[in-house]
């Protein structure tokens, strides 16, 4: 296997031990080629365990649930069909991260009208799918590995920007609660100093009686006396 296919490989690799994450490729021009970078790494079986090559329509449909309308509209190689691929391995395989290649490897391009050399990628998560483009030009052999190589950057870009998102996410709750935190505290301290407050200037008395005098609930403060008017 190419050199940079293998150290890009294995960057991504240990993003995705990092959070005991696992992930799996649907392969179609490169016929495999993506699955076996990945198996070259020692403990492979630890995050990766399955992955589909899927070479015809059929294929794709059957085994990733591409849909045949956008086969047919957009062509199998596309950035639709690139997504769907990727989130049909991802459900099959119930793993973390999905990645998927499709494209025109030569030496020609069957009837398409795309360019030699044209591939899309997709990745795909429980949260979220993308997919990017390039045109590479080469021989059918080096367009495949150039291909592998690409869909490895590509999930790296997407894997850190996610990341990224992930951790503003976290930071802003954090914010959120820590503020309702503090804004219940100062309303509790806010209402104890206007109860003080009121207690000193005598608008919020206590119910006490210093025993002199008739209490606040001395029988004797109810007259018992009935006065009749004659009649």
């Amino acid at each position: 296997m190419d050199e940079d296919v293998q150290a890009t490989a294995a960057r991504l690799v240990r993003r995705i031990k990092e959070g005991n994450h696992t992930i799996t490729v649907a392969e179609s021009c490169t016929g495999g080629l993506l699955a076996s970078a990945f198996t070259d790494i020692a403990g492979a079986s630890q995050w990766f365990q399955q992955s589909w090559v899927t070479y015809s329509n059929e294929a794709k449909i059957k085994e990733l649930g591409v849909k045949e309308s956008s086969l047919e509209k957009r062509g199998a190689v596309s950035a639709e069909v690139a997504i769907q691929m990727a989130q049909g391995a991802r459900i099959n395989a119930n793993a973390s991260i999905a990645i998927s290649i499709t494209g025109i490897a030569g030496p020609n391009n069957d009837g398409s009208n795309k360019k030699i050399g044209t591939v899309y990628v997709g990745i795909a998560s429980d949260g979220w799918a993308n997919s990017d483009i390039t045109e590479i030009g080469g021989n059918r052999a080096e367009n495949k590995i150039a291909f592998v190589h690409f869909a490895l950057l590509t999930a790296i870009k997407y894997w850190d920007r996610a990341m990224d998102n992930a951790e503003i996410a976290r930071e802003e709750e954090e914010s959120r609660v820590t503020a309702e935190k503090d804004a219940k505290i100062l309303f509790e301290e806010e209402r104890s100093k206007r109860e003080e407050d009121a207690r000193e200037k005598g608008i919020l008395k206590d119910d006490t009686w210093s025993g002199e005098g008739k209490g606040p609930n001395s029988k004797e403060s109810i007259s018992n006396e009935v006065h009749w008017e004659n009649e």
